[in-house]
C-alpha cells in the first residue's frame, strides 16, 4: 500500500462513503416503526440502536418480543453468526487501522458490513481508513435519525420494502463491488459466493448464508491454481 492517497482517490471514497452510508442508514426507519410496533417505545428503540447498533441483532431482538420466546432460538443464532461475522471483521481491520485506546473502542463499535466493505476495497491505506470512518460515522448518524423517525411515525410509515429501502443498501454494495471485478478469477469467486447464499438463504436463518459464502469465497480463492501448459 502506498503512503499518500491522491484527491482523486480521496474524492472516489467519499463519494462511497456516503453513497453506502445513505443507502444502509435510511433503512433504520424500518427499526424505528417495527420496535414500535412490537411493544417498545422511542426511547428504548433509540438505545438500541445507539448502544447495539448492529442491524441484524436488533430485528432479531424485536423478533423475539412480537412474537415470544418461542421465536428465541433462531433469532439468538442468527445474531450469535452476526456477531462471529463482525469478530471476522475486526481481525481484518486490525492491522489496517492500527487504533489506539479510546479509538479502538470506536472502531469496533463502527465495525459493521458497510465500513468493513469500503475500506478493503481500497487501493491505499489512508483510502481504507477514510473509508472505514466515514461510512461508520455516517451509517451510525443515519441510522439512529431514521430510527427516531420511523419510531415516531410508527406504524403509520407502512412497510419500507414498499419504498425499495431494504434493496438500497443491497444496490450500494453492488456497486461498490462491482469495479473490484477485474478478471475471471475475481468473478468465479464472486459467482461461487453468490450461489452458496442464494442456496441457503430460504433455510437456515439469517447472517449463516454470508458467513457461508464468505467461508466458500476464501476457499475458491485459496485453491491453487492448476499451471497451464
Amino acid at each position: 500500500m502506498t503512503a499518500t492517497a491522491d484527491p482523486g482517490a480521496r474524492r472516489d471514497v467519499v463519494r462511497q462513503s456516503l453513497s453506502v452510508g445513505v443507502a444502509t442508514g435510511a433503512y433504520g426507519i424500518s427499526f424505528g416503526a417495527l420496535a414500535v410496533a412490537a411493544g417498545l417505545d422511542t426511547w428504548q428503540a433509540m438505545a438500541l440502536s445507539l448502544l447495539m447498533f448492529t442491524g441484524g441483532s436488533q430485528f432479531a431482538f424485536v423478533g423475539i418480543i412480537a412474537n415470544g420466546l418461542h421465536a428465541a432460538p433462531a433469532a439468538i443464532a442468527a445474531s450469535s453468526m452476526l456477531g462471529i461475522r463482525n469478530g471476522l471483521y475486526a481481525l481484518e481491520l486490525t492491522h489496517l487501522l492500527g487504533v489506539r485506546g479510546t479509538r479502538r473502542v470506536a472502531a469496533a463499535h463502527l465495525t459493521i458490513d458497510e465500513s468493513t466493505a469500503v475500506a478493503v476495497a481500497q487501493d491505499d491505506e489512508r483510502t481504507s481508513r477514510l473509508g472505514f470512518w466515514l461510512t461508520g460515522l455516517t451509517v451510525f448518524a443515519l441510522w439512529n435519525l431514521s430510527t427516531f423517525a420511523g419510531a415516531l411515525v410508527g406504524g403509520r410509515v407502512g412497510d419500507p420494502r414498499t419504498y425499495g429501502l431494504d434493496a438500497a443498501a443491497c444496490a450500494a454494495f453492488t456497486a461498490l463491488l462491482w469495479p473490484r471485478l477485474r478478471d475471471r478469477d475475481a468473478v468465479a469467486i464472486a459467482v461461487v459466493g453468490a450461489v452458496v447464499a442464494v442456496l441457503l438463504s430460504p433455510t437456515v436463518p439469517p447472517g449463516i448464508p454470508v458467513v457461508a459464502a464468505a467461508a466458500a469465497s476464501l476457499l475458491a480463492w485459496r485453491t491453487p491454481r492448476r499451471e497451464q501448459a
